[in-house]
């Protein structure tokens, strides 16, 4: 079993792909109005929000357990609308020795992809590959998905 590893997974929403990668880059503060099951609170500890360096904590909810993740945004292209994230604290340092998180939208009219990307090594061959954090970032996404779609009456 390698240490190393990369997990991609997409998937499709009907919201705007903009307003999407927007959230990510600029008001990860507001997540946790779209999924509060899910992210309890993001605070910022240094820098500006939507800017390189710019340091965030995340409170989140994940796999029974309250837990923490403190991150530095790496990378930012607004082309591509993706935003780089290298994790440098909390809960998930307990597993894994280095951990980006890379979140992309390709936006199609109507229909947009968001494809999540984990670079990760594991701190040893014991520890499992992050599918449990991939499905709970999967899950963030419909939460944001589902609260920019148009409400029926």
């Amino acid at each position: 079993m390698a240490l190393s590893g990369t997990m991609v997974k997409q998937v499709t929403i009907m919201s705007d792909g903009d307003v999407f990668h927007e959230i990510f880059r600029y008001r990860p503060h507001h997540i946790s109005e779209m999924s509060p099951d899910n992210i309890k609170g993001v605070n910022l500890h240094e820098g500006e929000w939507g800017t390189v360096g710019s340091v965030i904590e995340w409170d989140f909810f994940h796999d029974g357990k309250p837990k923490v993740a403190k991150e530095v945004i790496e990378a930012i292209d607004e082309e591509k609308k993706s935003v780089c994230f290298k994790v440098i604290g909390g809960d998930i340092l307990e597993a894994y020795k280095t951990f980006l998180v890379t979140v992309h939208v390709d936006t199609h009219g109507e229909e947009n992809v968001v494809t999540w990307t984990f670079h990760y090594e594991k701190l040893n061959e014991s520890i499992p590959d992050p599918d449990s954090l991939m499905e709970f970032c999967l899950n963030v996404t419909k939460d944001i998905e589902t609260h920019h779609l148009p409400k029926c009456d």
